[in-house]
């Protein structure tokens, strides 16, 4: 039976709610995956000014918008169903304001860089809402946010999606030889085997295994795969080294 884990509240930068699976006491990464916020950001909240070094980072909306600025001079708003993806390499400071005045909210994940490629240069990239491809699965939709035909490119092997159940709506998959991964619940519940799985709890998977989710009322989940490094990883703060 795959890992169950569930999400810890807890406030980052000037005031924002998350649920975070990590890193926290006990458990920092999942090889390559080193964060996994679900964030929740209110009108005078946000993520002023910041450094980072070392890693990939997605912020990926739900709903609201979310006003970017960066260094290398790159100025832009997010909007629901939209992303930015942050490569800092030797480093980059940036800034994630509100851009609504509702809640907004999403997943921010960060994904390791192997110690060949921590020094590359920092890069930026936007990609909005109808850019994605969206796939048709049983009762339900499959967003691909990275990986097969996704303009949203890493220098990391991974395939991210964002799946919508409706009402009886099934999740198949099955990780490569090659992968781990997780899947995390962002409303709703559903069901693994016997266990049932609610908001805040993810599945975390290794190599070759499986996995059939169903759901009977519908649910909003996550799917994140992707190819470790295998190698030490040393992370403070906003820093992966």
């Amino acid at each position: 039976m795959p890992t169950i884990r569930k999400a810890v509240e807890t406030q980052e930068g000037d005031g924002v709610n998350v649920r975070r699976l990590m890193p926290i006491a006990g458990f920092r990464n999942h090889d390559p995956f080193v964060l996994w916020d679900d964030f929740s950001i209110g009108a005078g909240h946000g993520f002023p000014d910041h450094p980072h070094l070392g890693f990939e980072a997605i912020t990926y909306l739900f709903t609201g918008s979310i006003r970017h600025e960066d260094n290398l001079g790159n100025r832009s708003t997010v909007h629901g169903g939209g992303a930015q993806r942050f490569t800092a390499g030797r480093g980059l400071v940036h800034s994630e304001m509100p851009g609504a005045s509702g809640i907004n909210r999403g997943i921010q994940l960060w994904i390791n860089l192997p110690k060949r490629l921590k020094a590359i240069d920092p890069e930026y990239q936007q990609v909005d809402n109808g850019e994605f491809p969206v796939i048709d699965i049983e009762h339900g939709q499959q967003k691909i946010l990275v990986g097969e035909n996704s303009p949203l490119k890493l220098r990391t092997p991974v395939r991210y999606y964002d799946i919508q159940l409706n009402h009886g709506g099934r999740y198949r998959d099955a990780l490569t030889a090659n992968e781990r991964g997780l899947i995390y619940i962002v409303d709703g519940s559903a069901q693994l085997a016997v266990t049932t799985l609610t908001t805040g709890q993810a599945i975390f998977l290794e190599a070759g295994e499986s996995l059939d989710i169903h759901t009977i009322d519908g649910c909003h989940l996550m799917a994140c795969y992707g190819q470790p490094h295998g190698e030490p990883i040393l992370q403070y703060g906003p820093f992966v080294d």
